[in-house]
C-alpha cells in the first residue's frame, strides 16, 4: 500500500490518490512549500487577527473527508489554508473531531489550515481493539498521507496525551503543541481522588456501558461547568445516538481497561524537559476529570511552556470559551 493514502473528499469530487491529492494542494498553495515558509510572515499577510465569535456557519457535511492511512481508514474535517493545526479530540462516548471542535474550526480556519481528526476507534474512523491502539503512529500516518513536514496539534485530554507523546517521541513533526486537560499518566496527584478514576471518568466509562441520553446527561455535566447551558437534550440525544450508531467504538472501549485502554502507552514523564516546541497548556479549575494539577506538573517540566487556567470551566474548554479560546489558539501559533 502506498504510505501517503488516498483520500476521499466525500463531496461529490472523484477519489484522489495521495499523490494527486499533494498536486492538488501545492495549486492551492497548500503544500509542502507553503509550510515551510516563516510562519509569522504568512500570517502577517492575513492581519489583523480578528476573530469571530464561536457560531459556525459550517456544514459538517462540506467539509467531511476521508484518507486511507497505512493502518486505518480516518474521517477528518478540513477547512482554511496555510499553517497545518490538527485537532485531536478527547474519549468520551460519541467524540468526533466535529463534536469536540464545531465551534472553533471555522475561526481557527481563518488563519490555518485546520485538520480535526477522527482518531482510530472514534466516529467516522476505523474500530480498533486496544492492542492496536496507538494514536501517535495514527497521527504520524495521517500527516504522512497528506503531505504534511510539521503541525500545530492541538489536544483535549486523550488527544492532549497523543500531542504530548508526539512532541516527544517525533519532535520534528510538531510546530507547536496546545493541550487541555491531558492526564499526564498513572502517577499520584495532590488533589485528585485516591481510589482510583476521578469523578468524571467513573461517568464516563458508565456511559460506554450504556449510552443513553440519561448517562450522556450526566456525562455532559460533569465535562462542563455550566449544565444549564451546555447539558441540553438535544447535545444529549445527539451524543447518545453517534456512541450508538458505532457499537463496535463501544464495545472495543469496554473491553480495553484491563488491558490499558484508552491509553495503553503514555507520555514518558522524564522526557518532558526535552520538550523543545512552544507549549500553551490550557485548563479549567473546575475539571472534575482530569484536575488542573496535571498542567502545573507540565509547566513545571516543558520548558518554553505557558499556562492559562480558566475559571468557571470544566474540562472542555474549546466549548466553554470557545471565544477566549480561539483568540488564545490563533495569538500563540501565530506569535511563536
Amino acid at each position: 500500500m502506498d504510505r501517503r493514502g488516498t483520500v476521499d473528499l466525500d463531496a461529490q469530487r472523484p477519489l484522489l490518490t495521495g499523490a494527486d491529492h499533494a498536486a492538488h494542494r501545492r495549486d492551492h498553495g497548500r503544500g509542502r512549500r507553503d509550510h515551510a515558509r516563516p510562519l509569522r510572515r504568512r500570517l502577517s499577510e492575513r492581519r489583523p487577527h480578528r476573530v469571530r465569535c464561536c457560531r459556525t456557519t459550517l456544514d459538517p457535511k462540506d467539509i467531511a473527508r476521508t484518507v486511507q492511512i497505512a493502518d486505518w481508514k480516518l474521517r477528518y474535517y478540513e477547512a482554511g489554508s496555510g499553517h497545518p493545526v490538527v485537532l485531536l479530540h478527547g474519549s468520551g462516548p460519541g467524540a468526533t473531531g466535529w463534536s469536540n471542535f464545531a465551534g472553533n474550526i471555522e475561526t481557527l480556519a481563518e488563519h490555518f489550515h485546520v485538520y480535526a481528526v477522527d482518531m482510530p476507534g472514534w466516529g467516522g474512523s476505523d474500530p480498533v481493539t486496544v492492542d492496536r491502539l496507538d494514536h501517535v503512529e495514527a497521527a504520524i500516518q495521517f500527516l504522512d498521507a497528506l503531505g504534511i513536514e510539521r503541525a500545530a496539534f492541538v489536544g483535549n485530554s486523550m488527544g492532549g496525551q497523543t500531542s504530548l507523546r508526539l512532541a516527544t517521541e517525533h519532535p520534528g513533526r510538531i510546530s507547536h503543541l496546545v493541550t487541555m486537560g491531558p492526564p499526564v499518566g498513572r502517577m499520584p496527584t495532590l488533589f485528585g481522588a485516591g481510589d482510583g478514576p476521578s469523578e468524571g471518568l467513573k461517568v464516563l466509562i458508565a456511559a460506554y456501558h450504556d449510552a443513553s441520553p440519561e448517562n450522556m446527561r450526566r456525562l455532559v455535566e460533569i465535562m462542563v461547568y455550566d449544565k444549564a447551558r451546555f447539558a441540553t437534550p438535544e447535545l444529549c440525544q445527539a451524543r447518545s445516538d453517534a456512541a450508538l450508531a458505532r457499537p463496535e467504538h463501544l464495545r472495543n472501549y469496554v473491553d480495553g481497561p484491563p488491558k490499558g485502554a484508552p491509553l495503553p502507552k503514555w507520555v514518558k514523564p522524564e522526557l518532558l524537559p526535552t520538550v523543545q516546541v512552544p507549549t500553551l497548556l490550557i485548563h479549567g479549575r473546575d475539571d472534575r476529570v482530569v484536575s488542573f494539577e496535571t498542567s502545573l506538573y507540565l509547566l513545571a517540566n516543558i520548558p518554553n511552556s505557558r499556562l492559562v487556567l480558566l475559571n468557571h470551566c470544566g474540562h472542555w474548554a474549546m466549548i466553554e470559551h470557545a471565544d477566549e479560546f480561539n483568540r488564545l489558539v490563533t495569538d500563540f501559533i501565530a506569535n511563536n
